[in-house]
């Protein structure tokens, strides 16, 4: 298993873009920093038998349910010593070899499970949750375990706030503290307590979700991937809009879209899927900062994208009690407006600098494309079958991966070996490896909140800040959901945004689902907002554009995406639900008047084509800089709810776009 195909990341024949990619993949994502052990080690056969027995438990255990304290132990553990043996202790250490001092952590992983598959009867029954002091042990050495794992595969900044979380109760009922922060005194056994023996710490929702969840679409989009449905996406994207205008960036908008719903990783998805689209858009034109920030604003997106949201629709259901398909219909409307936002742009873009797509020659069909790889969206339409027939997801997702399997055999370039069974059952391990760790991580962050009761402190900080009114307490979640989203990958991003930032909205009289779908946004768009915009760097690195001005127009193109929020809190018919006179923690939701619907969908779309022409001061011709201005106005008072706005906003975007049209048209008639 060479690095590249661990990481799935397409090697250029041409020339070394491969191998440069692998070094902008490891270094703006840290999961891609793993160890390259030869094939003819015995070592390489052990790791490939421990990941593919770690995905065939998954799948066992949807139909062989065990205790969730028990089943959630053994997956953290295996992912652990999967761990140890992959991810090297520092970057530049020795790749070829495995120190002794791992093998030791990869044991201590296994007996952190075995401990408590032996003990779990006295744990439950005799001793009630109260530990003893080898719990106690057995518990720091698995924080310390899952600290250590963490850092190497998502690097310092997550173990560094849990362990300011975790500091916390060892201070927290000290007088130096303020009076709001301070709590009764904890010993060892109630933190780890807290932390190892009970479902309210390590083993919380956050890993209950990467059981059950999380890991079986990583792997059925492992099995995707082997079968060729990312070239598929590329293919029919290329087909459908390779020719028009500025098409290779449309092109990259649509297929990472896709691909990022499925993978929900950004920065992989900038890497591998940017590694066709970016020298594309590059060489039609776009400058090179614009191609990488195209490539992450759209990878970025595809969390927010129905039907699979990057798994995050699963969180949100477990976390929310949300039925799957109510989650998947309200994140339509809004990821819709997300994405006709960056391809007006692009498509402005193109326009304003006159860039051509590709001669339609030079493409593929989309007759053929589908002919050839089209079959392969078969399981992922059986997936959204099966989930809105309440199917639970655990078995959705196993079923759907069998279809995949079947689906593939249709065709002969399709079609999976034995092989590519075992590589995708390794790959989907690996792959979920930093989701697993991650959530361990979030873990200990919940069980901190759960036991002192931080939650509160927070929500209450961030209502008082917000002085009783509705925007500022909005602004300050948000503020509050793109810190605590930095440099996470999308899931932990929610979850932690989730538990500290959602409820502060509750006094408000917001529904439990329009809270939670605010902070998602948040959480996610902070990979393309600097300084920490790991997506975009990453795009730069596959562009060899600047860093921080990628990242810059990436937050330009994700605009819509810091605007839509605002606009399904202040009118919830955008996520198709009627929330007036219901509960803020109401889980069943009737569809709004199919006028209102219509309405503001349609004034949110001319809103968000006009924000685009405004940000790239172009349609049909350039825009003088006072209407650009006016523009911009008139196209953020469309998108804000009200008819009063929608009127005023509405007659300014079609006198400037209607006074450019006709500008354009005479200055085209008029003789040369």
């Amino acid at each position: 298993m060479s690095k590249d195909d661990q990481n799935n990341v397409p090697i250029d024949v041409e020339g070394n873009k491969g191998e440069q990619n692998q070094e902008v993949l490891e270094k703006y994502d840290r999961q891609s920093k793993v160890r390259d052990l030869d094939n003819r080690k015995l070592i390489f056969w052990l790791l490939i038998v421990v990941a593919a027995f770690y995905s065939i438990y998954h799948l066992w255990i949807q139909f062989n349910p065990i205790p969730a304290l028990q089943q959630r132990s053994i997956h953290v553990a295996i992912g652990l010593a999967l761990i140890f043996l992959i991810y090297p202790t520092y970057s530049k250490q020795n790749r070829t070899k495995v120190p002794f001092y791992d093998w030791i952590l990869f044991g201590l992983s296994f007996y952190s499970a075995i401990y408590i598959l032996t003990e779990y009867t006295a744990i439950v029954t005799e001793r009630g949750g109260i530990p003893n002091t080898m719990d106690i042990i057995v518990g720091i050495m698995t924080v310390l375990l899952v600290l250590e794992a963490a850092r190497r595969v998502t690097g310092i900044i997550l173990p560094i706030v849990a362990l300011v979380f975790l500091a916390y109760p060892f201070f927290s009922h000290m007088d130096f503290l303020p009076m709001r922060l301070i709590t009764r005194d904890f010993d060892l056994g109630d933190i780890f307590g807290q932390l190892y023996l009970k479902t309210e710490g390590l083993y919380s929702t956050a890993i209950g979700a990467s059981v059950n969840f999380i890991f079986l679409f990583i792997l059925f989009g492992a099995f995707l991937t082997k079968s060729g449905l990312g070239q598929f996406f590329n293919d029919i994207a290329m087909a459908l809009a390779g020719h028009r205008q500025g098409g290779p960036a449309k092109v990259a908008v649509v297929s990472s879209g896709f691909m990022g719903s499925i993978n929900g990783a950004a920065v992989a998805n900038v890497v591998s899927t940017g590694s066709f689209t970016i020298p594309l858009m590059k060489k039609i034109g776009y400058n090179k900062n614009f191609a990488g920030a195209v490539e992450a604003s759209a990878s970025v997106g595809g969390q927010v994208l129905p039907p699979i949201m990057g798994a995050s629709a699963f969180i949100m259901a477990e976390t929310t009690g949300i039925n799957y398909g109510t989650i998947a219909l309200a994140a339509l409307i809004p990821a819709v407006l997300y994405y006709l936002a960056v391809i007006m742009q692009v498509h402005y873009r193109a326009g304003k600098r006159d860039l051509r797509g590709i001669p339609k020659a030079d493409l593929p069909r989309v007759k053929e494309v589908m002919k050839e790889r089209g079959h392969l969206l078969i399981p992922i339409v059986g997936l959204i079958v099966m989930l809105f027939q309440n199917m639970p997801v655990g078995r959705a997702a196993f079923w759907t991966i069998v279809l995949t399997i079947v689906v593939a055999s249709f065709r002969k370039t399709t079609r999976m070996t034995p092989k590519d069974i075992l590589d995708a059952l390794v790959l989907g391990a690996r792959q979920s490896l930093a989701v697993m760790i991650a959530c361990a991580v979030v873990g200990i962050i919940i069980g901190v909140v759960s036991l002192t009761s931080f939650g509160t402190v927070m929500t209450s900080s961030i209502q008082s800040l917000g002085a009783g009114s509705l925007f500022l307490t909005l602004f300050f979640t948000m503020l509050a959901s793109m810190i605590l989203g930095m440099g996470l990958p999308s899931i932990p991003a929610y979850i932690i945004t989730a538990t500290m930032a959602a409820p502060a909205l509750a006094e408000f009289g917001i529904p439990v689902l329009v809270a939670h779908m605010f902070v998602f946004y948040f959480g996610i768009f902070a990979n393309v907002t600097p300084p920490v915009a790991l997506a975009a760097f990453a795009g730069a690195g596959v562009s060899g554009g600047s860093p921080m001005n990628t990242g810059f127009q990436a937050l330009k193109l994700s605009l819509a995406g810091f605007i839509i929020p605002y606009l399904f809190v202040y009118d919830p018919a955008l996520l198709l639900i009627e929330t007036a006179n219901i509960a803020t923690n109401e889980t069943e939701f009737a569809l709004p008047p199919v006028m209102d619907i219509i309405l503001n969908t349609s004034t949110a779309i001319i809103g968000i084509v006009a924000l685009s022409a405004g940000l790239e001061g172009f349609y049909k011709t350039f825009i003088n800089p006072i209407l650009r201005i006016l523009l911009l106005g008139g196209a953020i008072l469309s998108v804000v709810p009200g008819l009063l706005t929608d009127v005023i906003g509405l007659s300014v975007v079609v006198l400037i776009l209607a006074f450019n049209f006709f500008k354009d048209k005479k200055q085209n008639t008029q003789p040369a």
